[in-house]
């Protein structure tokens, strides 16, 4: 895809974030993975450096819903071309009074990955992974690997195989 140099991810594993590896043993299908400039890992100048289009670059965006004292993590993982509705769809599927993205110290904490290359492969198992409906019905999608130096190519159907996936229509707004 693009101009990225793909490999099989299991034979890669230096490539990707400890959680993100050892996550992708369970997961049954083609998974590739790219080594890319760090300094290029955000969406936008990673697809305009690689060729790689907004639509079939997706972006996992980690947000922390409040209710009383508790607090639920959930990730978003929505088209580059979107973005997720926190406050609305996210907001009334996690069941929080107030939802909005996590901040980023806990993001890289919770997840054990590099903040802008957050994924949802390897996410802690109580969480629920949201999946936007154009995510899966994209046949194959770059998403991030847990690392800035490198993205994950993978079908995007085989992302709601993940432990708490669930596909969301109209998950962004």
């Amino acid at each position: 895809m693009g101009t990225l140099e793909t490999r099989p991810a299991p034979d890669a594993t230096e490539l990707l974030a400890a959680p993100v590896a050892k996550a992708l043993t369970g997961l049954d299908g083609d998974v590739y993975v790219a080594p890319i400039d760090p300094t290029l890992a955000d969406t936008a100048a990673f697809c305009e450096a690689y060729e790689v289009g907004l639509d079939v670059s997706a972006n996992c965006v980690i947000v922390a819903g409040k209710r009383g004292d508790r607090v639920t993590y959930a990730a978003c993982l929505v088209l580059a071309t979107t973005r997720a509705d926190v406050n609305g769809t996210v907001r009334r599927l996690i069941d929080a009074r107030k939802a909005s993205f996590a901040p980023m110290d806990d993001a890289v904490e919770l997840t054990g990955m590099e903040y802008g290359g957050i994924t949802p492969i390897g996410l802690p198992s109580e969480w629920r992974i949201l999946i936007d409906s154009r995510v899966d019905a994209t046949p194959w999608v770059i998403i991030g690997s847990g690392i800035r130096g490198s993205k994950i190519l993978i079908e995007g159907a085989l992302l709601k195989k993940l432990p708490n996936a669930e596909v969301i229509t109209d998950l962004a707004a």
